[in-house]
């Protein structure tokens, strides 16, 4: 009976996410351009009121990128789930190595293939300028501090986004890594790319078969993660948290706070100043006195002001 119950959640998921599609195909994208245009694209990030790109992709500012890989993971999925953000986060990922992707996300949407609509996504591809097979077309989009984000529906062998080419090609443009629910080849050859990161679902050497691009700058899913286009994201160790962008900057001085916070109890535990009860449970006026006195004395390089600091102390319990 589960089993039933299952496969027709899955059905359900699945026609459900083919009127997405079409949606996205034949609503926003006015036939088969694949990107979302300008205005449906500022109205679905209509909370962000910051710079944008051209395109109407949010442009969350470079010094937040750079604070960001700082924080980590639990934090920011812990701020972003007191929000009610509930799905923002993917693990289980295979890497190259251990360095931190952080940039705003430019996204892509795969589907399996079917011929007569792929023989059409491409014939307008091409008038339109575009060069080569689709797979190509969002690395055309990318700018620097950008990441890659694409749904390829998990698929893992036929479903290689990139080789060590067009690795190159998206690290020359970005200086950033790629997120793909999906597969790459040519592991070894990727990791000769100094900084560059890639997260999937998988290695192998087949090539890409039977997918084709079904959107460009559009919402998709990763695994159980949303991402809208120019969310910030931030892959580490413990997996890939998509920070909407009109959260960015509230994630980030929330992190950044909890980070003095703990440094300044695991020092006071540490020394056997204060109790684990004391430190776990809200703080008396005394304890928040010394904490603000010590970040003074330490002279920590903090991004935030001892304003802010005490804005969070006065506002928050934790």
């Amino acid at each position: 009976m589960n089993y039933g119950i299952k496969q027709l959640n899955n059905k359900i998921m699945s026609v459900f996410r083919f009127y997405l599609v079409l949606q996205v195909l034949f609503v926003l994208n006015e036939g088969f351009s694949q990107d979302m245009n300008r205005e449906e694209l500022i109205y679905l990030t209509a909370s962000y009121t910051g710079d944008r790109y051209e395109n109407g992709r949010p442009k969350i500012p470079s010094d937040l990128l750079k604070r960001a890989e700082r924080i980590s993971i639990d934090v920011a999925w812990q701020i972003l789930d007191n929000e009610g953000y509930k799905a923002q986060y993917e693990g289980n990922w295979e890497t190259l190595n251990s360095e931190v992707i952080v940039g705003r996300a430019v996204t892509a949407m795969y589907l399996p293939s079917r011929p007569d609509v792929e023989k059409q996504i491409l014939s307008r591809g091409h008038k339109n300028g575009r060069i080569g097979n689709s797979n190509s077309w969002p690395i055309e989009q990318l700018e620097k501090d950008d990441v890659y984000v694409a749904d390829a529906f998990g698929k893992t062998i036929g479903g290689t986004l990139i080789g060590d080419n067009l690795a190159n090609a998206i690290y020359g443009k970005t200086g950033k890594g790629v997120i793909f629910y999906g597969a790459s080849r040519d592991k070894e050859g990727l990791a000769m790319i100094e900084g560059f990161n890639a997260y999937v679902k998988n290695w192998n050497p087949t090539f890409l078969k039977n997918v084709m691009l079904g959107g460009l700058n559009t919402p998709i899913h990763i695994g159980d993660a949303i991402v809208m286009p120019g969310d910030l994201v931030l892959a580490k160790a413990d997996g890939v948290v998509f920070i909407p962008a009109h959260l960015a900057e509230k994630v980030i001085e929330t992190a950044e706070f909890i980070e003095l916070r703990d440094a300044f109890g695991h020092t006071m535990l540490r020394e056997g100043v204060y109790s684990s009860g004391e430190i776990d449970n809200e703080w008396t006026a005394a304890i928040k006195e010394h904490f603000l006195k010590w970040i003074k004395q330490e002279r920590f390089n903090a991004s935030l002001s001892i304003e802010q600091i005490e804005q969070f102390m006065e506002h928050r319990t934790w």
